[in-house]
């Protein structure tokens, strides 16, 4: 298992991580950071703990609000569905109807024109 070194807020941690993981962990290491730099900006230096505790919040608070907008999203998409699904149905019935009342037209026309024919 691949050890991986990190820099969050100017200090050095070591991270175990699965083989081929190491650049993604990286990546979120130094989101993890900018998050903590963000709050080092607004709120100063109040220890490790707190701003890594804080940045936690901060990541986990995005994470939610992106949760609640990929739920909405997927709603939509359910509801497009079955609006698509409807709109489907309904036109499937006119182009029956269409159809049908085309045939019968035909068929009068025929009527028609064989009683034309034999007059």
């Amino acid at each position: 298992m691949p050890l991986v070194n990190v820099m969050v807020n100017s200090r050095a941690y070591t991270i175990a991580c699965d083989e081929g993981e190491e650049d993604h962990l990286r990546e979120l290491a130094a989101h993890v950071d900018s998050k903590v730099q963000e709050l080092l900006g607004s709120v100063g230096q109040v220890g490790d703990q707190r701003l890594l505790l804080m940045a936690a919040v901060l990541i986990t608070d995005e994470l939610f609000e992106a949760r609640a907008r990929q739920d909405a999203h997927a709603k939509k998409a359910g509801d497009l569905a079955s609006a698509h699904d409807e709109i489907s149905g309904k036109l499937n019935m006119s182009e029956t109807t269409a159809q049908e009342s085309l045939e019968a037209a035909a068929k009068r026309v025929e009527t028609l024109t064989a009683k034309l024919n034999a007059a």
